[in-house]
């Protein structure tokens, strides 16, 4: 008897990624780990169910049977986790922990659907990723949300939002920025150690490029620091830009009050993450709050 839903879960996430590779990153496991659970099922149901090709998965014929009962039995899961949330109608606070963009920025977009998906309060604490990681394993702190993952033992990390960093000023840009036009400007930047100066610098360093060769006219220790040193940057000057999230500044983009471009050849991009217990992977309240950020 099959004792657990995981392998289930693991095959239907297979089905939908037509992928092992891209669904042990949904799921926040090694590949070898999403093989192993497909052979521990296919030896449980004595047949096989998936056939891996070049291309992708294909399903055999007994893998499409099994495809649907699968489907039946993730349906009635989440109505019965929905009726036992129902049920208990338990007071409690449910605290997620972020990293500063995520928290101040993107996470207070999701906080009214995740209290209503679990009919409780939320709180958000952010903090530097390491602080959030350790209060996550201390138990302080029931989910997770960083830019960038320290892999520790005994925690799940899921790929959930793709995140632009763009150039921006309070001046209008280009809507392209060449590389060579970079040394014109004025700029902020985030102090070392940050994750967004890390990925700003191991861009820059692919193409050449050394930060440090810029018109640095100060560093900031917050996102919201550096977006409010620009917003009150003199205009008559030669532009003053940064490099920033672009959750950060979208609501001052959106009133005109600061400008963003891309830079020609240099990719800016990266991903954030979700990060659990794995002893909780399956309690009502993370698994729903997990759930509605990743759909």
């Amino acid at each position: 008897m099959i004792k657990d839903f995981s392998k289930i879960e693991t095959f239907l996430m297979v089905v939908r990624e037509k992928n092992f590779s891209r669904a042990s990153k949904k799921l926040g496991i090694s590949q070898p780990a999403v093989t192993q659970q497909m052979k521990l099922l296919e030896d449980y149901l004595n047949c096989k169910i998936i056939e891996r090709k070049k291309n992708g998965i294909k399903l055999t014929k007994a893998g499409e049977e099994f495809l649907k009962v699968a489907t039946k039995l993730e349906r009635g899961v989440h109505s019965f986790e929905k009726e036992v949330i129902r049920i208990m109608n338990k007071e409690l606070t449910f605290i997620i922990g972020s990293s500063f963009t995520i928290g101040n920025y993107i996470l207070p977009l999701y906080v009214n659907e995740i209290k209503e998906a679990i009919n409780n309060d939320v709180m958000i604490q952010v903090d530097v990723t390491s602080v959030v990681l350790e209060k996550l394993l201390d138990r302080a702190i029931d989910l997770v949300l960083i830019e960038s993952p320290i892999f520790l033992d005994g925690i799940i990390y899921r790929e959930w939002l793709n995140d632009e960093l763009v150039l921006f000023s309070n001046s209008p840009l280009p809507k392209y920025v060449s590389l060579d036009r970079l040394k014109e400007y004025r700029w902020i930047f985030r102090e070392e150690g940050s994750h967004t100066k890390k990925v700003i610098t191991e861009a820059f360093d692919e193409v050449g490029i050394d930060c440090d060769s810029f018109n640095i006219i100060s560093t900031a220790s917050s996102s919201t620091t550096v977006k409010q040193t620009i917003l009150k940057a003199d205009k008559d000057q030669t532009p003053t830009v940064s490099i920033i999230s672009k959750y950060v500044i979208q609501d001052e983009l959106d009133s005109g009050l600061l400008y963003c471009s891309k830079i020609r050849d240099l990719k800016l991009k990266r991903v954030l993450y979700i990060a659990y217990l794995k002893d909780r992977k399956h309690e009502s309240f993370v698994e729903s709050v997990v759930n509605l950020l990743m759909k």
